[in-house]
């Protein structure tokens, strides 16, 4: 009988079912496969150190059946040194070949698909290389906060988020930003940062103490060189760090608005930034030893990697845009 190939249906049904904890014998049985085929499905696919996906071992397969078994592509070394630069640099394999895309779109030599970028990645693995190392984590699921109530305090005169424009979701347009703290060792200082919701663009200073008039001095040096058209909105969670914004809004004629208690999901753009953040800096980093060019020199990075969601651009170049519809070439 003819070896049938997995199918999409089945590998999604493994990575609900691996990801679960099943063993490879459960999950055979499951879909009428032996074992083993389950196990080499999952370790042909699954990057080093990190969990199964159904899709990206979707789009691997049919990379494998599209090329002839009797060929060997001949490797670009220059677009090899390329692509591990840029894993270096904090790119995704799907950043690196869609940017690729872009800066060569008639030029195939000088392109790659990120299913051959994660395939290096395998194989440098595989001969004692350490290049996994540079993938991008994905964050552990955080674990639902216990509320015993509003222990933040309540900040006067705040405007919930639920009273924000509508276009304020649509992101449609530059100026609503997202604003926050990252901590780092007790006692050595925060980073403020701000991140523009339609084009992802990160400002960052570092303060030494978790106080309002702290973040509001930084918050003021950020913005204040924007022009008022990109300074139109600013959301907040509930800290009394923030207790004093209404001399930010005075100041820059800015309005500001509160998410609502533990849902750091209603500031997704700040939180995502924020973990790219803590990649360079992880907890309990002591802050203080980390100079405002070390902190800037982050920034640049982040702010100049390419992005799906603004069709590879990077947060600089759409940002400096006059409206986002330009950016994301719609």
């Amino acid at each position: 009988m003819p070896y049938e190939h997995l199918n999409s249906f089945e590998r999604k049904a493994i990575y609900y079912r691996y990801n679960s904890g099943e063993s490879y014998r459960s999950i055979g049985r499951l879909l009428n496969r032996h074992h083993t085929t389950i196990m080499r499905e999952v370790k042909r696919n699954k990057p080093p150190y990190y969990t199964y996906f159904d899709e990206s071992a979707e789009d691997l397969a049919v990379e494998r059946r599209k090329k002839p078994r009797h060929t060997k592509k001949r490797l670009n070394k220059a677009l090899y040194n390329h692509v591990v630069h840029k894993l270096h640099e904090g790119w995704s394999p799907d950043a690196i070949a869609g940017r690729l895309k872009i800066n060569h779109p008639n030029n195939k030599e000088k392109r790659v698909s990120h299913e051959t970028i994660y395939q290096w990645v395998i194989k440098d693995y595989q001969v004692g290389g350490e290049l996994y190392k540079a993938l991008p984590k994905r964050h552990k699921k955080r674990r639902k906060q216990r509320k015993y109530g509003d222990l933040r305090g309540k900040i006067k005169d705040r405007v919930s988020i639920h009273e924000r424009p509508v276009i304020v979701e649509e992101r449609t347009r530059i100026g609503d930003w997202e604003g926050d703290l990252v901590e780092g060792k007790k006692g050595s200082g925060y980073i403020v940062t701000h991140v523009d919701r339609a084009t992802k663009y990160l400002m960052a200073q570092k303060i030494e103490s978790k106080t309002a008039d702290a973040f509001n001095k930084a918050t003021l040096s950020m913005f204040m060189p924007l022009t008022p058209s990109k300074r139109l909105t600013l959301t907040l969670d509930n800290g009394k760090e923030f207790s004093l914004f209404s001399k930010i809004e005075n100041r820059l004629k800015i309005d500001i608005y509160f998410a609502d208690p533990y849902c750091s999901w209603q500031r997704g753009t700040n939180e995502n930034t924020n973990g790219l953040i803590r990649r360079y800096f992880p907890k309990k980093t002591d802050f203080s030893t980390i100079t405002d060019y070390e902190l800037q020199k982050v920034v640049h990075k982040i702010n100049n990697r390419p992005r799906k969601s603004l069709d590879y651009q990077t947060p600089k170049e759409a940002f400096s845009l006059d409206n986002v519809s330009g950016a994301l070439g719609t």
